[in-house]
């Protein structure tokens, strides 16, 4: 890789570090005004992480070191796999490194320190919420790599670049299968990111909640990190999405500045008009009930599983 090249990569992995909080205000206003609310603003979460970092953390009594690395370690992953995935360029600073498999490894390891961690206090909320966690993940992880096979094998890669490389230089086709990964994979966004229908990001109610469960023990900068990495694993599957499904208007490290400028102002619409259907999806759908999300999350499976199938009976 040139310096020109890692420089592109580093920047590309800083810009979606920077803007996931940008998505997630996005989202809540988005969602605000389809309820005819007036919203908090799209910078709203800037100013919670801003406020966090600035209070004092209060630890739980008995709780270990690993309560305290977690969410370092949690950060850390989603840090990681944005280095993995082509957000704002083609190109990644760790794209040709890890493919799509140890993707799914970096975000299991961050949902098994979140329940790790959820778990180490003891407390009756931190335990139900990470066995809800672990059986979220223990159903979308198949159906995810089942999404991925897809692709691959329409790219012959299991690499991001040459996923996005193959799809995009290729002539206007309509896949099947991408058709059907698609909509398992937006169920699986739903399930893995703690929104509706799964969970409610915005509730604390005993029988109904996820992620904020194994989070209510953490305050002040710890607490940041939890909910900056929560931010940047939200992006991080949409820019996958972008990556199988639009990955057109996307530019390579070598091209000319006015061309990497106008790929950045495309991937920001299509971040904007993600998040506008997130929102949309989050307002016209109901809660499930959390013995109900092994079915959704069973769906995802098999119609992932279907694409896999069309591709392989069709070649197409």
């Amino acid at each position: 890789m040139s310096a020109r090249e890692l420089l592109m990569a580093v920047i590309d992995t800083g810009l979606a570090v920077l803007v996931a909080p940008l998505l997630i205000g996005w989202v809540d206003q988005c969602r605000a005004w389809l309820q005819n609310r007036r919203g908090a603003g799209v910078l709203q979460s800037y100013r919670v992480l801003r406020k966090l970092m600035h209070k004092d953390a209060v630890i739980a009594n008995g709780a270990s070191p690993l309560f305290r690395a977690s969410p370092y370690i949690q950060f850390g992953a989603m840090v990681l796999a944005a280095m993995i995935i082509p957000t704002f360029g083609a190109d990644a600073a760790l794209g040709s490194a890890a493919d799509t498999i140890a993707l799914v490894g970096v975000f299991a390891v961050a949902r098994v320190f979140m329940a790790l961690a959820a778990m180490d206090i003891g407390t009756a909320f931190g335990s139900l919420g990470a066995r809800r966690e672990m059986l979220i993940g223990f159903l979308a992880e198949p159906a995810l790599l089942m999404v991925f096979f897809t692709a691959s094998m329409i790219s012959a890669s299991t690499l991001l670049p040459t996923i996005i490389g193959t799809l995009s230089s290729a002539q206007l086709v309509i896949y099947p299968s991408l058709a059907f990964s698609a909509i398992a994979f937006v169920m699986v966004l739903l399930a893995e990111n703690a929104r509706v229908p799964i969970d409610n990001p915005t509730t604390h109610l005993e029988l109904t909640m996820i992620h904020e469960a194994m989070v209510l023990e953490y305050s002040a900068r710890h607490l940041a990190l939890i909910e900056w990495g929560s931010a940047l694993k939200l992006l991080n599957y949409v820019a996958i999405g972008i990556a199988m499904f639009a990955p057109w208007g996307l530019a390579s490290s070598d091209a000319g500045l006015a061309t990497i400028l106008g790929a950045w102002l495309i991937t920001l619409g299509k971040l904007a008009i993600a998040g506008t259907g997130l929102a949309l999806i989050e307002t016209l759908s109901a809660k499930l009930r959390i013995f109900r999300a092994p079915e959704f999350l069973a769906t995802a499976f098999l119609l992932a599983v279907l694409g896999l199938l069309v591709h392989q009976l069709l070649e197409i």
